[in-house]
């Protein structure tokens, strides 16, 4: 009986499965409104708004404060509120930096901090000395003057890697025109840090972090009558100045299409934004239908129209995206994505296609009901952090919200209709007034200025700003490179320049090389043997990392990944062309390919820039207009239809056995950043060759 039982049970399944046809959507069931539990709130006499979010599942607890202040216009000290972030955890008047991380290792807790906020997580029984900890911190930080100049070291050196990072560049284009004098367009550069002080932290530190307006919100295994005990215990005598409010304007609306170019030598292909701002804050009745709209476009995976126009249609890239930026401070919308130099321009023109479609038209029920489906069930799913359940809570308070708004989302979501969708494009969208950023080669230039109504292609450098226009070299190539041999001598003639450099019969470097990204120093030598015998190795932790061998007819590179790799005749020539202890030298003779290509603005300095070409590879040298002295290089190297950037910084020159050396160094290949000082030089002494072979 039981298995004829089975038996139809079985049957009856296989034919209701039959009735149902796939091809068809399933109809969306009514969303139900959300049965949130509510945080606990209260505030304390000294104006901190407590938010409490119990969760007992786990033993541990957080306390995460947030500052109330607006954001303030930097100007001319761009950076120091990133700067002040930094500092925070650098040690207090009790506690050095080394004190203060062992004692929180010790508890096997987590402290934090930037320039808006302080956070502590701990196991609930350590609550106690991680809140001590987290007090300290508040109210004793004091940002030492050598961890002052340490980050801001640490800061220019990473500020190499944006001069060759496109992302990073079409970033800060993209804040810079969008909002111009506005907190967001404060993008920080060498020469805004430099204009910063420690006295100048020290004051938005005191300023910024006040109780006045600020948040506390405590999520985890911990009871009301507990964190009113724990906040009275460590933060009621807390004091400070009001709150900072800032009147911030929403973004600049330009009038007709405006074409931004930022220069990146030698790249193959482009990156494009094609952005606007909108006036829009967080909580506003049209943020969830303008975001569905977003969801369509591009911001919702591989089945969004740009996804399926530029890449499944046209192949113009791996992907093309939308991001759609709501905040209390300002909003933007962005779409772009990397294209090949030969389609950017049809790349831009698609998307402002695609701009324009969706407010013209209805989308279809499917990608609606699709991004519908995708956005609630990325909502269930945050309910699960009970982090959530506090952010919830601090963004009602923060920005005025209903207290249901979290409650009722799902049902807000599933009511946005394809009508709301048009609604929303034809009140934020547009595809005639838009600030459209590019960042790559020259070569796609003349192809942009379609774009504009008036054929105007604006140019900016890596950091936003207006890029000052390359004046005409007063003197020659040639007389540039015996200006620079003169200035390495100390000399004040060619002839007796290279009487110098001839005595010079070899040169052993050995640098210390550290970096953010790597835990230990790093070790690199790097030698000369007359005429023509050259060799670098890095290495640490007692292995050897990379090295490069030529001894003027044959040569080699190793790395760990891949091992030893004899030198192509291709790379053979190269290394010929530029070889010696001042390569430059030889250019002519030996027919490198160079030019002059003007002089540059650099951080308040003026660089004559030599270009040398080598096959598909490109390299920029920056000579200090003053003092000749090379003080950058940038290469630019094409490998299998992509490009890689090196920058490599050269500083703090001595005279060693005649000649000026750099005895400082920052090399960046991508994020990754290494500077470097020598800890030994030996000029015309004995060099041991095995280890480079």
């Amino acid at each position: 009986m039981k298995k004829i039982f089975t038996l139809c049970f079985l049957a009856i399944s296989t034919w209701t499965m039959a009735q149902v046809d796939r091809s068809i959507m399933p109809a969306p069931t009514q969303a139900k409104k959300i049965n949130i539990k509510d945080s606990e709130v209260f505030t304390t006499a000294n104006g901190i708004t407590v938010i409490l979010s119990e969760n007992h599942k786990l033993p541990r607890v957080s306390f995460d404060l947030n500052m109330g202040s607006d954001p303030r216009l930097e100007g001319s000290k761009a950076g120091l509120s990133v700067m002040a972030g930094s500092m925070i955890m650098s040690g207090t008047s009790n506690r050095t930096k080394d004190q203060l991380d062992k004692e929180i290792d010790f508890i096997g807790a987590s402290l934090g901090a930037n320039q808006s906020s302080i956070s502590m997580s701990c196991l609930t029984k350590h609550m106690d000395k991680g809140l001590t900890l987290m007090s300290d911190v508040l109210f004793n930080a004091n940002f030492p003057q050598s961890e002052f100049e340490r980050i801001k070291k640490q800061n220019i050196s990473s500020l190499i890697s944006t001069k060759s990072d496109a992302e990073s560049m079409v970033q800060n284009a993209t804040v810079k025109i969008n909002f111009p004098n506005h907190p967001f367009s404060d993008v920080m550069t060498e020469e805004t840090l430099n204009n910063i002080t420690r006295e100048d932290i020290l004051s938005f530190y005191q300023a910024n972090f006040t109780p006045s307006g600020s948040y506390l919100v405590v999520v985890g295994d911990i009871t009301r009558q507990q964190t009113e005990e724990m906040v009275a215990k460590y933060f009621a005598s807390w004091t400070g100045g009001p709150v900072y409010k800032n009147d911030l304007n929403n973004g600049d609306y330009t009038k007709g299409n405006r074409v931004v170019f930022v220069k990146k030598p030698g790249a193959v292909q482009s990156v494009v934004y094609v952005t606007f701002p909108i006036d829009m804050k967080t909580g506003d009745k049209n943020q969830l239908p303008l975001t569905v709209l977003n969801g369509i476009l591009g911001g919702g995976g591989f089945g969004t129209r740009l996804m399926q126009n530029l890449r499944e249609d046209k192949a113009y890239t791996y992907g093309c995206y939308s991001s759609l930026n709501i905040t209390e401070d300002g909003s933007w919308m962005s779409a772009g994505g990397n294209f090949q130099n030969a389609v950017t321009d049809s790349a831009i023109e698609q998307i402002l296609l695609e701009f324009q479609k969706i407010t013209n038209e209805h989308v279809k029920d499917e990608e609606l009901n699709l991004t519908k489906t995708n956005m609630a069930g990325g909502f269930a799913r945050s309910l699960e952090r009970p982090q959530t359940i506090a952010r919830f809570a601090l963004n009602i308070i923060k920005n005025n919200l209903s207290k249901d708004y979290y409650q009722t989302y799902l049902q807000r979501l599933e009511s946005v209709s394809k009508e709301d969708v048009l609604q929303m494009a034809q009140q934020y969208f547009t595809s005639k007034n838009c600030n459209i950023i590019v960042v790559g080669n020259e070569e796609v230039v003349e192809k942009l200025k379609r774009f504009d109504g008036d054929g105007k292609i604006e140019v900016l450098d890596a950091f936003g700003n207006v890029m000052k226009d390359t004046k005409p070299a007063d003197i020659t190539a040639d007389q540039l490179i015996d200006n620079y041999v003169m200035a390495l001598t100390n000399t004040t003639s060619e002839k007796a320049a290279k009487k110098k450099l001839k005595a010079i019969k070899s040169v052993e470097r050995v640098f210390e090389l550290k970096g953010d990204q790597i835990p230990f120093a790093l070790k690199m030598t790097e030698i000369f043997v007359s005429p023509s015998t050259e060799g670098q190795q890095l290495e640490g932790q007692g292995m050897v990392f990379q090295k490069s061998f030529y001894d003027g007819k044959a040569g080699f590179t190793f790395n760990m990944q891949t091992g030893k790799t004899e030198l192509s005749s291709e790379e053979l020539a190269s290394k010929e062309k530029s070889n010696g202890l001042v390569p430059e030298l030889n250019f002519a003779a030996k027919g490198v390919n160079y030019q002059l290509v003007g002089i540059e603005s650099l951080n308040g300095s003026d660089f004559y820039v030599l270009k040398t070409v080598d096959g598909k590879n490109e390299a920029y040298d920056y000579f200090n207009k003053t003092t000749f002295m090379k003080e950058k290089t940038i290469n630019v190297i094409a490998r299998e239809g992509e490009t890689m950037e090196s920058t490599v910084t050269f500083g703090d020159f001595k005279e060693v056995n005649g000649m000026k050396f750099a005895h400082s160094i920052v090399q960046s290949v991508g994020p990754m950043v290494l500077s470097g000082t020598i800890t030994s030089m030996t000029v015309n002494g004995k060099i041991d060759l095995t280890p480079f072979k």
